[in-house]
């Protein structure tokens, strides 16, 4: 069985983060499936998905880390065409990545003890953000 639902974000850009695991753990709850896995994507081309231990310490260590590999106030060839600033951004998603995929075993994510699911958004401004929950099992 495939189940299918969505996760809605108010963001702020920027690397802002959003811990999502709770709402992923309530749609996996909401499909009634014990054994499959789990994938969380991203369909945008601004913002990633990952795994990481949601605390502060880190979150800064992660922004900081951004923006030594691709500086925000960066020359990018994207702005160039486009004009919309952001082409920092677009590297800094493709680096990480869109989406995750988590084993789901007896109903439950096996995510590690520390480990949450985060969406980041990398984009220069707020956005709307659409998150898609496909979960695959029985």
């Amino acid at each position: 069985m495939v189940v299918t639902q969505q996760i809605h974000l108010s963001t702020q850009g920027f690397c802002d983060f959003h811990n999502i695991t709770q709402a992923v753990t309530g749609a996996v709850k909401a499909s009634g499936l014990k054994n499959g896995i789990v994938t969380v994507f991203s369909p945008s081309a601004t913002s990633a998905i990952t795994t990481v231990e949601y605390e502060e310490g880190m979150l800064q260590d992660f922004q900081a880390l951004m923006e030594r590999l691709a500086p925000a106030d960066g020359e990018y060839r994207h702005n160039e065409r486009w004009h919309d600033g952001n082409g920092f951004s677009h590297v800094r998603a493709a680096l990480l990545g869109p989406g995750v995929t988590v084993p789901l075993v007896d109903g439950q994510l096996t995510l590690g003890t520390w480990q949450e699911i985060a969406f980041i958004d990398f984009d220069n401004r707020y956005r709307q953000r659409r998150v898609v929950v496909q979960i695959v099992g029985e």
